[in-house]
C-alpha cells in the first residue's frame, strides 16, 4: 500500500514498513507540505503533533485509511472524516500505559521536591530540611476522566494505597461503568467533590468543546489548599493563567504538565519561572516500549485492512 508517515514513530518499525509498502515520510509537516505528499497515499499514520485538517484529507483522493498513533482526536478535522467516510483507526493502549507512569512520576516528583532537590544539589546546595516533602500513600487521589489512562491511574493509586476517586461525563456513567472503576479501585463521584477532596489531581480528558478550558479560576479555587494538579491531557483543558495565579499565591503546591497550549517551536509559558512546577515537551507517551508497541499495532492494523480489501474483491 502506499503510505505516507506524517509523525516520527519507532525507527526499524519505519524500516520494515518500508519493505513491504511505498512509504513516504514528512514528519511534522506543514499543511502544504502535507497536501504535496498526501496526492496519491492510500493510508496516513500520525501522532499528536500534527495537523490534520480537511484541506490535507481533500489533497489526497485515494485516502482510505488514517491510522492515529494515540487517543486524541482534536488535532483532526472529525467532521471531514465522517463526512467522506474515511476509516479512522487510533492506537491509544500503548501510550496509556506510559502516560499513566508518567501522572505518577509528576506526582511523585512534586510531592518530594525532586526537581528542586536536584537542582540544588547540582548549585553545591545541600538543603536537606528545606527539602521535607509529602507521602502519597495514603492521600486521596482525584482522576477527572477515567479511560484508558485514567482508570490505569486511578489503579495504580489504589495499589499505592491512595483513596482514589473519579470522575467521567455523566452520559458514561452507567452502572457497567461504575463497576469498571470499582474493579480498579476507583470510586466514581462528583466533579465538585474530585475538586474538593482531593490532595492529587490528575486530568485525562480529551479536549473537545465541552473540556476546553475544564478547569479555570473557578474550578481551581474549590480545590484543597495546598493540593497538587498534574495534566496529562491537553493543554487546552487547564487555564494556564488560573493555573499560574494559584501557584503563586500558595493555594496549589504544586502542578506538573506534560501538555501546553503552545508546543513545539512556539512553546512558551508563564510557568517556566516557577520552581513548584514540572514541565515536560508532550512525552507521556514517549517510551521505547510504548513506541514499539505501537508501530507492532500499526503493522497489524495495516495487515487486517488489507486482508478486508482483498475479501471484499
Amino acid at each position: 500500500m502506499r503510505l505516507l508517515i506524517a509523525s516520527s514513530i519507532y525507527p526499524p518499525k519505519v524500516e520494515e514498513l518500508k519493505q513491504k509498502h511505498d512509504v513516504i515520510c514528512a514528519y511534522n509537516g506543514s499543511e502544504d507540505v502535507l497536501k504535496n505528499a498526501i496526492t496519491n497515499r492510500q493510508v496516513l499514520i500520525f501522532r499528536s503533533g500534527v495537523q490534520i485538517s480537511a484541506a490535507v484529507m481533500e489533497a489526497g483522493p485515494e485516502l482510505e485509511l488514517l491510522i492515529r498513533a494515540g487517543s486524541g482526536t482534536d488535532n483532526i478535522d472529525m467532521d471531514y472524516v465522517q463526512q467522506r467516510g474515511l476509516k479512522l483507526i487510533r492506537v491509544p493502549e500503548p501510550g496509556a500505559k506510559a502516560v499513566a507512569e508518567m501522572s505518577f512520576t509528576m506526582m511523585l516528583m512534586l510531592a518530594r521536591n525532586l526537581r528542586k532537590a536536584d537542582t540544588w544539589l547540582r548549585e553545591g546546595k545541600w538543603g536537606k530540611t528545606e527539602l521535607t516533602g509529602y507521602l502519597l500513600t495514603g492521600k486521596t487521589l482525584g482522576v477527572i476522566g477515567c479511560g484508558n489512562i485514567g482508570s490505569r491511574v486511578g489503579w495504580m493509586g489504589a495499589a499505592w494505597d491512595m483513596k482514589a476517586i473519579g470522575c467521567v461525563d455523566e452520559s458514561d456513567k452507567n452502572a457497567d461503568y461504575v463497576s469498571y472503576c470499582a474493579a480498579k479501585g476507583i470510586r466514581l463521584t462528583s466533579f465538585d467533590e474530585v475538586l474538593e477532596t482531593a490532595d492529587f489531581i490528575s486530568i485525562h480528558v480529551p479536549l473537545m468543546d465541552s473540556t476546553r478550558g475544564l478547569i479555570g479560576a473557578k474550578e481551581i479555587a474549590k480545590m484543597k489548599k495546598g493540593s497538587y494538579l498534574v495534566n496529562l491531557a491537553r493543554g487546552g483543558v487547564v487555564d494556564e493563567d488560573a493555573l499560574y495565579d494559584a501557584l503563586v499565591s500558595g493555594h496549589l503546591r504544586g502542578a506538573g504538565t506534560d501538555v501546553h497550549m503552545n508546543e513545539g517551536k512556539n512553546f512558551h509559558s508563564r510557568l517556566t519561572a516557577l520552581e513548584n512546577v514540572v514541565l515536560t515537551p508532550h512525552i507521556g507517551a514517549q517510551t521505547f516500549d510504548s513506541q514499539m508497541e505501537i508501530g507492532e499495532r500499526i503493522t497489524q492494523i495495516l495487515h487486517e485492512h488489507i486482508t478486508e480489501k482483498s475479501s471484499v474483491l
